[in-house]
C-alpha cells in the first residue's frame, strides 16, 4: 500500500456511505425484487432479514476488523490471520488469500460489462430514443452483439479507476455524492410508481407473506445466499474497507449500520420494480431484462417517462460504480500489498488493461451471462467459505476478539464468536456446497 496515499477514511459517515456503495448494487436493483417475487414475496423477505442480521453481526464485522487489523486487504489479512497459528501457517493464509481476491477481479470483469449496459441504457434516454423503440429488440441488438458497447465500456472501467487515484479519501468523496443520490432518485422512482394502477398488487404481494413458502428449503438458500452477497461478504472486498478505518470505530455497530442501508436500498427497490411488474401485468422475476427490457416499456407508457428513464439509469450507474470502486480496490492494494515496488498509478493501469482487454470479448450477454454464472457459483461462494473459517477456525479466538472489541462502548463476549463459529461458518459451508453441488447461480 501506498502510505503516501490517503489510506483512512476522514469519518464514520464517509466509511459507512463506501461501505453502503460497495453493497448496494445490482444484487439489490434487480438480484432481490426478482428473487424475492419467485420465491413467495414477503415470505422471502422475511427470511432475507433473518440473514442479514446474522451475516452483518458476524461475518461482515469480521471482515472489517481483520482488515484493520492487518491494515491491508485479502493477501495481507488472511496471512495475518493464520500466522495467528505460526508463520508456517502463516503463509498458507497468504495463498490461500489468492482465491477470493481472483472472484473480486473476476466478478468486476463481469459487472463492468453490465454498467456499460446500464450507461448505454442512460444515453438513449438521454437522446429519446428509448422511449421510442422495442425494448426487446432494442436489448437484443446490444446485448447480443460483440463489442456493442464499447466506449461506454471504456467510460465505466477508466473512469471508475480514476476514483480511486487517491485511495480511501477519494472513495469516501464520490460515494459522499453518489450514495445519497441514489437514494434520493430511487425514492422519486417509487413515489411515481405508487401513481400507477394496480400498483397496490404489488404491494400485497411485497407485504403479505405466504408463510406456507418458507416449508421449502430453496427458499431459505435463495434468502440466505442473496444476503451473503447483497452484504459483499466474500472474504475480499469489505476487508479493505476495513483496513481504511479508525481503531475508534466500533466494527459491529458499523456493520449493522451498512446492512440498514443496504436492506433500505433493496426494498426501495423493490418497491419500484414489483408494483410496475404488477400494474403491467409483468413477470417479477425476469432478471436483467427487468431493467432493459421491463422498466422502459413501462417508462414509454407514462408521463413524463423519459425524465424517470434518465432518473433510473443515473441511480443505477451510481449503484454500479460505487460496488465496481470496492472491486478494483480489492484487487489492486492487494497487489501492492504483495509487490511494493509497484505504485498505485501503475497498479491502476494494469488493471484498466486487463479489464478492457479481457472485457470487452464479453460484451454479449451469450458470454457473460456464463462467466457470472461460473463466478458466482463457484469462485464467490468458496471466498465467502474460505474467509468464514478462517476467521473463526484458524486465526486465534483471543486476537479476533480483540480486534472486534476496539472502539466497542460494550465489548462482545465469547457468545458472539461461538455463534459466528457453529452458525455463521455452517451457513456459508452450506451455500458453498449448493452451489457446486447443484450449480445455482447466486
Amino acid at each position: 500500500m501506498d502510505k503516501k496515499t490517503n489510506s483512512v477514511f476522514t469519518s464514520r459517515w464517509g466509511f459507512l456511505l463506501s461501505a453502503v456503495g460497495s453493497a448496494v448494487g445490482m444484487a439489490n436493483v434487480w438480484g432481490f425484487p426478482a428473487k424475492l417475487g419467485a420465491n413467495g414475496g414477503g415470505a422471502f423477505l422475511v427470511a432475507y432479514l433473518i440473514f442479514i442480521v446474522l451475516f452483518s453481526t458476524l461475518g461482515l464485522s469480521a471482515e472489517y476488523a481483520i482488515g484493520r487489523r492487518s491494515r491491508t486487504g485479502a493477501l495481507g489479512s488472511y496471512q495475518a490471520a493464520w500466522a495467528t497459528r505460526g508463520s508456517p501457517t502463516g503463509r498458507i493464509g497468504g495463498a490461500l488469500g489468492w482465491l477470493p481476491l481472483a472472484g473480486s477481479l473476476c466478478i468486476a470483469l463481469g459487472y463492468a460489462v453490465i454498467i456499460a449496459y446500464v450507461l448505454n441504457a442512460l444515453f438513449h434516454s438521454l437522446t429519446g430514443t428509448l422511449m421510442h423503440v422495442d425494448t426487446a429488440r432494442w436489448f437484443e441488438g446490444f446485448s447480443g452483439r460483440a463489442y456493442s458497447v464499447v466506449p461506454f465500456h471504456v467510460i465505466v472501467v477508466v473512469g471508475t479507476l480514476l476514483t480511486l487515484l487517491l485511495g480511501a479519501v477519494s472513495i469516501e468523496k464520490t460515494n459522499r455524492i453518489m450514495m445519497p443520490l441514489f437514494f434520493l432518485i430511487f425514492l422519486i422512482l417509487a413515489i411515481r410508481v405508487a401513481l400507477l394502477p394496480g400498483a397496490s398488487q404489488g404491494y400485497r404481494f411485497l407485504f403479505s407473506p405466504d408463510w406456507s413458502a418458507l416449508k421449502s428449503p430453496m427458499v431459505w438458500v435463495w434468502a440466505m445466499g442473496q444476503a451473503f452477497f447483497s452484504l459483499s461478504v466474500t472474504g475480499s472486498g469489505m476487508i479493505v474497507y476495513g483496513a481504511y478505518l479508525d481503531d475508534r470505530e466500533p466494527v459491529v455497530p458499523l456493520a449493522l449500520r451498512t446492512a440498514l442501508f443496504d436492506s433500505i436500498a433493496a426494498l426501495v427497490s423493490a418497491l419500484v420494480i414489483i408494483p410496475a411488474c404488477f400494474a403491467y401485468g409483468l413477470d417479477v422475476g425476469a432478471g436483467p431484462s427487468l431493467l432493459f427490457v421491463t422498466l422502459p416499456r413501462i417508462l414509454q407508457d407514462i408521463p413524463l417517462g423519459r425524465l424517470f428513464a434518465v432518473i433510473l439509469y443515473t441511480a443505477l450507474v451510481f449503484a454500479g460504480v460505487s460496488s465496481l470502486q470496492n472491486m478494483f480496490e480489492a484487487v489492486g492494494e492487494s497487489l501492492q500489498h504483495r509487490f511494493p515496488c509497484l505504485s498505485r498509478r501503475v497498479v491502476l493501469v494494469l488493471l484498466c488493461v486487463v479489464c478492457l482487454g479481457i472485457g470487452v470479448n464479453m460484451e454479449p450477454i451469450a458470454a457473460w451471462g456464463p462467466w457470472m454464472d461460473i463466478v458466482s457459483i463457484y469462485i464467490i461462494p468458496l471466498g465467502a467459505t474460505l474467509g468464514a473459517v478462517s476467521w473463526f477456525w484458524v486465526m486465534k479466538k483471543e486476537d479476533l476478539m480483540a480486534e472486534i472489541n476496539k472502539g466497542m462502548p460494550k465489548p462482545v463476549g465469547t457468545l458472539w464468536h461461538t455463534i459466528g463459529r457453529f452458525l455463521y461458518v455452517p451457513c456459508a459451508l452450506i451455500l458453498c456446497l449448493i452451489s457446486l453441488v447443484l450449480k445455482i447461480a447466486f
